[in-house]
């Protein structure tokens, strides 16, 4: 098992204070749950805390970018992107300021906390700002990443890290790159593009279903916005049709992206595995993802009702 995206992101943070004296990090009271306290014991002077104000927290971002610094603005999912969107919309991404968000405690494996912690809008709230960029890693090593390509990058940036642990999927030789997906499975049957934590599901799946002679093409599409029109529309002229896969509603996420991809370029079948328009509710992470049919049997199960 690895670990969390979470815990990758405060590993990367240290080698990014360590790197560029820039790179300053504000959180909401939350700095043990987001893995910002490591860089908080080592760089007492780039930290702060905002107090239980998200609202501040981005503005405060917005100020520390104005005068040339990298902000890494971080609470939980539900709070950064609910609570101060206003001030994401109008302080950041109106500006375009040189902002880093970093969501952590994203989607329904949040667990028992329940429906008001589980933060399964906030892709579709992100992804509807112009200037904005949407990055939700898979594994440890993509989230060490994205985290060093979000600090080289011009602009913000929402980062969606997740509580829980997540196998690893990439090895030393993986290079992440904002704006391109990956094909992690071949296959010329059906094609699963998969973001976050449905990714390991979708290997599961296909590696399945090949030995009953189904060939699952899977693709890992990290960076949400921009998404990588080319991979997608390739995989729709070479497979049957497309299921995507997240930890996030149907409405508003990588389902209805890759959606719009499709219906401009080249019309396609395209079945969606995500939260369908409810809120999530207390219970383990595991019980969650089997409640919400965010599995591996689902996305099985979904694969041969295409193939009919």
């Amino acid at each position: 098992m690895g670990k969390a995206t979470r815990e990758s992101y405060g590993m990367a943070l240290v080698e990014l204070g360590l790197e560029n004296e820039k790179v300053v990090v504000l959180d909401a009271d939350l700095s043990k749950s987001t893995k910002t306290n490591d860089f908080k014991n080592q760089f007492k002077d780039r930290f702060f805390n905002a107090g239980i104000a998200e609202q501040n927290l981005m503005g405060m971002a917005a100020g520390f970018a104005n005068v040339g610094n990298i902000p890494f603005a971080s609470t939980f999912a539900v709070f950064a992107t609910g609570r101060a969107f206003e001030i994401i919309r109008n302080s950041i991404c109106y500006p375009k300021m040189n902002v880093k968000i970093a969501a952590t405690h994203a989607g329904i494996t949040v667990g028992e906390d329940g429906g008001s912690h589980q933060s399964i809008e906030d892709i579709a709230l992100m992804t509807s700002l112009p200037n904005m960029t949407v990055i939700v890693p898979a594994d440890h090593r993509e989230a060490m990443q994205a985290t060093k390509a979000a600090a080289k990058f011009d602009g913000p940036v929402y980062l969606r890290f997740g509580r829980c642990n997540t196998e690893d999927i990439f090895d030393e030789n993986y290079k992440f790159e904002i704006g391109k997906g990956v094909e992690i499975r071949k296959g010329n049957d059906i094609t699963v593009i998969a973001t976050g934590m449905m990714v390991q599901k979708a290997i599961e799946a296909s590696r399945i279903l090949e030995a009953e002679g189904v060939y699952v093409r899977v693709i890992n599409i990290s960076t949400i916005k921009p998404i990588d029109r080319k991979i997608i529309i390739k995989a729709a002229r070479e497979t049957k049709a497309i299921i995507t896969a997240e930890e996030h509603s149907i409405i508003g996420g990588l389902g209805a992206m890759v959606a719009q991809v499709v219906c401009d370029e080249i019309p396609t079948k395209v079945k969606m595995i995500g939260i369908n328009d409810v809120f999530g509710q207390s219970g383990t992470p595991d019980e969650l993802m089997e409640k919400y049919n965010l599995t591996t049997e689902a996305i099985i199960t979904k694969v041969k009702e295409l193939l009919g």
